[in-house]
Parts: structure tokens; sequence; C-alpha cells
């Protein structure tokens, strides 16, 4: 790649083929700030180096979130439906307000039952993983992060849970045909799958109705913006946030964790020697997945950056895989290294848009490694790993390992 390379950030081959990485090492070194004529009809700005990513997370006056996370806009048009309804999709004032009605629900209190649940969940999972010799984490052991935390957040059983995580893969994963049949126009399948998780959410929210508690959909049903209720659509679009964002970050991140200390045995065995390594080394898997690829953003008002002229209504993608490996950030940033420090990586965001659930991932990462790195023997893989198809979550379908 030493010409203009055609780089079309669209394409999902790039990112399920892991050559994505290529490719934004190339951007960040000829074109920072990229111009991407995507093969999808979208055309949209690429901020791929750290100090520019960092700086359009923070300047939320100049870079607007309505038009939604993620490319494509939504079925009905470009704009995203849930555009200044749901956390994720909104600007100020209204994100602030939201954010303060949906916190309780993430409270520390919240957390500490988080970490009993996830806890009792992943000893039972790893038990039986040792007791067989192996498994497949992502589908036996990576998602009972998410179970557990769902359980607390939304106040469901572990039935349920896996039901809303099974939901909401389909929804990410409508390009997978590991979740869905590929068959037919994507954004009615899109909007199809989104239904679905509208659907379990209004049953759940008929019994709050009846018997309120602190759980999200209790607290949100009880919110008042301005003195006016949520709409029940609102209260839809904000548990739909938070059940993604939860099952995507901690249970992807978890796979992509495991996975880079199998293929870096010296990381694996430093940490069994210096176990009070695990927290930068959660920190570490974290930068190294960047599961969350990218995230979308609106320019407000014209803006120069760089001699670049970023022009209002127009869409700039914040690319936190790309700005996570930036050698100007990070020294040695293609070595995974789980004593890394500093370690300021963006996959939470960064600004007012930092995850909210941020510290329920950050717990349920922790739980699980302090429970597999003291294993007896070793995690080898032991069949092919599976990536999602997707460009924006960057995630693994399957990871089959033994205990060695």
């Amino acid at each position: 790649m030493t010409n203009n390379p055609g780089i079309d950030l669209t394409d999902v081959e790039l990112f399920v083929d892991g050559k994505h990485t290529e490719a934004l090492e190339w951007l960040r070194a000829h074109a920072p700030i990229y111009r991407n004529e995507g093969g999808d009809g979208n055309t949209f700005w690429a901020l791929t180096r750290y100090d520019d990513v960092l700086w359009a997370y923070r300047e939320h006056a100049l870079f607007g979130s309505a038009r939604g996370a993620i490319l494509g806009g939504s079925f009905r048009s470009e704009d995203d439906t849930a555009g200044n309804r749901m956390l994720v999709a909104s600007d100020l004032p209204r994100h602030r307000l939201l954010k303060q009605q949906i916190h309780p629900a993430l409270a520390a209190s919240v957390v500490a039952r988080v970490t009993e649940q996830v806890r009792v969940l992943i000893d039972a999972a790893v038990e039986r993983m040792v007791a067989q010799g192996g498994a497949d984490v992502a589908t036996e052991i990576a998602t009972e992060l998410p179970a557990g935390a769902l359980m607390v957040v939304m106040g469901i059983d572990h039935a349920e849970a896996h039901h809303l995580i099974g939901l909401t893969r389909r929804m990410v994963g409508f390009r997978d045909e590991t979740f869905v049949d590929t068959g037919g126009d994507q954004k009615l399948r899109l909007a199809w799958l989104q239904a679905e998780i509208f659907e379990f959410f209004a049953e759940l929210l008929a019994q709050r109705r009846t018997r309120t508690g602190d759980d999200l959909l209790s607290v949100l049903s009880r919110a008042r913006l301005n003195g006016r209720p949520l709409s029940e659509e609102d209260i839809f679009y904000n548990c739909m946030n938070v059940a993604v964002g939860g099952n995507e970050t901690s249970s992807y991140t978890a796979c992509l964790g495991l996975e880079a200390l199998i293929a870096h045995p010296e990381q694996y065995e430093r940490l069994r020697q210096s176990p009070d390594l695990l927290p930068s080394a959660v920190e570490e898997m974290l930068r190294w997945g960047s599961v969350n690829a990218y995230v979308q953003r609106v320019v407000k008002q014209d803006v120069e950056r760089d001699g670049v002229l970023l022009r209002a209504g127009e869409s700039v993608t914040l690319w936190n895989v790309s700005a996570n490996r930036d050698e100007t950030q990070f020294p040695d940033a293609h070595l995974f290294d789980v004593g890394r420090s500093p370690n300021r990586h963006l996959s939470y965001g960064a600004g007012i848009h930092r995850c909210i659930g941020a510290p329920v991932a950050q717990t349920e990462l922790l739980l699980l490694f302090e429970r597999l790195i003291p294993i007896s023997g070793r995690f080898a893989l032991a069949g092919e790993v599976r990536r999602l198809r997707s460009n924006f979550i960057l995630g693994t379908t399957s990871l089959p390992v033994e205990i060695r």
C-alpha cells in the first residue's frame, strides 16, 4: 500500500480477514482524515489518529451524535430513528438528562450485585470447562458475563438474559449467517430484529407496571425529563442501548483477550507469575481488541482540521480500533503487553459519551480472568476461530479451546 489505497472501511471482509490493521496503519501515516467512498453508497470522513479521535470525542459542540453511532442510519432514513432518544445517539442537553435517569440502574451498589451474580455463573461455567477439558469460550463462557449483568440490571432470570443476548446478537450480527438468514433486504431485516427486542422489553414493562423495582425498566418507567415521562419507545431504545453495550463489549473482549494470551505465551506466563498485573492486562485486552471499532458523528458546523475542511452535515467516523494502535500514543502498539502503562485506550470512548457501563464491563472481565489464569495447564486453540461479519463490532462467534 504505497499509492492511493482505495480503502473502503464499509467492506466487512476487510475486518473479518484481519486486513483492517494494515489498512488503518496506512491511513494513520498517509491520510489520517480520510474521505471514504463506500461501496454501499455511504460517503464519510474517517479519523484514524489518536489525537484526532480524542479531539472529536471531546468537541461535542462540533460533532453531534443524533444521526446514530452506526453508519447507514436506519431503515427509514439516513438518520437513526433513535436520534436524541437513545443515550448513545443523543446530544446535550437531552444526553445529560437521560444519563441522570439511567445512572441509578448502574450505580456502585448495582455493580456490587452484578459482581456476585457474574461470579456464580462464571464459577459454574469454568468448572464445566475444566471437567470437559475445553469449551467454545465464545458460546459457553463469555456470554455468562453479560447474562449475569442483565439479570441484575434488567431484573430478569438466567433464561431470559440469554434470550435477550440472543436477540441483541442477531441484531448486531444482522449480516452474519451464524445468527440470521442473510437473504433479502438488510435494512428491513435490521428493522425486524429491532422490533423483536422491543417486543421483549414491552412484555417486561407490562410486568413492571404492576410490580416496580430498582431495575432499569422500572427506573425508566418512573423517569421524568423536564417533568414529562419517557414514552414507551424511548424506554425500549435506552434498554436496548444498555443491553447491546453490555453484551458486546465484555463478552467479545473476553474472547479476544484469551486468544491474545494464547497467541502470546510469554505474556500468558508473565500474567500467571504476576497476577497483580491482571488489571493492566484487562486494559490491554480492551485496547488490543477494540471491540467497538468506530462510532459515527455528524459535523454540526464547518470546522478545519489539519488543512481538511469538514462541512456541516457530513458524517465523521471515529476509529477507536485505529487510535488504539497509534504508535505516537502507544509505544510498540503492535505488541500485546499485559503490563502496559500508561494505557489510555479509547475502547470505552471519551468525553460525555464515555460508556456508562464501563465499570460493569471492567468488573466482569476481571472476574473471568481471575478464574481462568490460575487454571492448571495451558489454554490452546482446538479449532477454527470464527469472526463476526461486521465492521462495527469486532467480535468472535466461535473460540474453541482445550486445556493442555
